[in-house]
């Protein structure tokens, strides 16, 4: 690592957005980064390979999403310092990730110096979350699991499965997305009509969207 400077490991799926985030990282003087992965599984072995201070990586990754990502990386590397970049406005995705683990949760649309800061916080060894959805999500970090209704009761797991299911997807791609049984989700299912108080998956899918929840 250069004297001084945060060694960080990009993922992301969107080539141009990683390429175009590692060149404002670089500018910014205090920043260096030392590896890219596509998705989940690569970034991975990215990490194991060049040891960085500091991941920023994406919510919704091909082959192992930004939970999971993060659950396995805190696993092999307990001081790793872990930071969500994300389109997801919707408090449901930073409580997912922070509760896996993360020490921060930014949104992609903030300005360009508020991703250094982030990184340079979760460094120090602060959380991080974007003041877009900050309020809410401390809101309901410091909610008891027990004392959560509807969406916000929904278990890590069956979140996963309502985002993809709302995207169309059917129980078998679903079931192939999150390397489980068809009959795991159908499981999944039933318990997310049930919390949610729908009756089908259409009610499901329209629900999810109406609140950002896409993926």
């Amino acid at each position: 690592m250069t004297l001084n400077r945060i060694s960080v490991v990009l993922a992301d799926d969107h080539t141009m957005v990683r390429e175009s985030l590692a060149r404002v990282l670089e500018d910014s003087g205090s920043v260096v980064v030392i590896g890219q992965a596509n998705d989940g599984r690569e970034l991975l072995d990215v990490v194991e390979r060049e040891k960085p201070n500091c991941v920023v990586l994406d919510y919704s990754m091909p082959n192992l999403d930004g939970p999971r990502a993060i659950e396995k990386l805190l696993t092999r590397h307990r001081n790793l310092k872990l930071l969500v970049l994300t389109v997801h406005e919707n408090v449901q995705y930073a409580v997912r990730a922070l509760e896996a683990g993360a020490h921060g949760y930014m949104i992609k649309s903030a300005a360009v110096d508020e991703l250094v800061s982030a990184i340079q916080a979760v460094f120090r060894g602060e959380t991080y979350i974007s003041p877009k959805v900050s309020q809410d999500v401390w809101a309901l970090l410091r909610r008891p699991k027990r004392n959560r209704e509807g969406l916000e009761a929904l278990s890590g797991r069956e979140f996963d499965a309502l985002r993809i299911l709302a995207q169309g997807a059917s129980l078998q791609q679903c079931a192939d997305e999150m390397k489980v049984s068809v009959s795991t989700v159908s499981t999944y299912r039933a318990r997310i009509l049930e919390k949610l108080n729908l009756d089908n998956t259409a009610e499901l899918i329209r629900f999810a969207l109406e609140r950002g929840i896409n993926g």
